[in-house]
C-alpha cells in the first residue's frame, strides 16, 4: 500500500543538506525537502556523550519510493551511518497532500481497466476514511 512518509535525515551542515535535498527532488525521489539549519544533536558515541550542530532534512516522499531514496542518501551522505528514519503521515491538509503524488502519481485505471483512483491510498476518499477512523466523522 502506498502511503506518504516524512523522512528525517541529519547532515553535517546546510551545504551538505542542500546538496542532498536538490538531488532527491531533481531525481523525483522526494516531492519536497525542507532544510532546518542549526539543529543541535546530542548522542552517545564510543561511550561518550557528544553534541554537534547539524542541519536536519524533512523529506516528503512515499513508502514505495523510500528504498530508492535511502540508497541515494547513502550514496551522497558524508556520514558512515546517517540518520534515515521514515515516519508515516496519518493525516494532513488535503490540498497539500497531492504534492507527494508528483513522486508516485495516483493510478487512473486498474489492470482490468476499471477506475481505481477513488480506492488509491492517497485519494481524497481514502484519506477521509482514514481520518474518520482515527477521529470519527466530522
Amino acid at each position: 500500500m502506498l502511503e506518504i512518509v516524512v523522512v528525517l535525515c541529519s547532515c553535517s551542515d546546510s551545504e551538505a543538506a542542500r546538496r542532498i535535498a536538490n538531488a532527491l527532488v531533481d531525481e523525483r525521489l522526494a516531492a519536497c525537502v525542507s532544510i532546518l539549519p542549526g539543529v543541535e544533536s546530542v548522542y552517545r558515541w564510543q561511550e561518550k556523550i557528544e553534541s554537534a550542530s547539524e542541519a536536519l532534512l524533512l523529506i516528503k516522499t512515499t513508502s514505495e519510493g523510500f528504498p530508492a531514496l535511502r540508497e541515494k542518501i547513502l550514496e551522497l551522505h558524508s556520514y558512515d551511518t546517517p540518520e534515515i528514519i521514515a515516519l508515516p503521515v496519518v493525516a494532513g491538509f488535503e490540498k497539500y497532500l497531492p504534492l507527494d503524488r508528483q513522486v508516485c502519481p495516483t493510478p487512473a485505471a486498474g489492470k482490468d481497466g476499471t477506475d481505481e483512483t477513488e480506492n488509491h491510498p492517497l485519494s481524497d476518499k481514502a484519506l477521509r476514511s482514514y481520518r474518520d477512523s482515527l477521529w470519527g466523522s466530522a
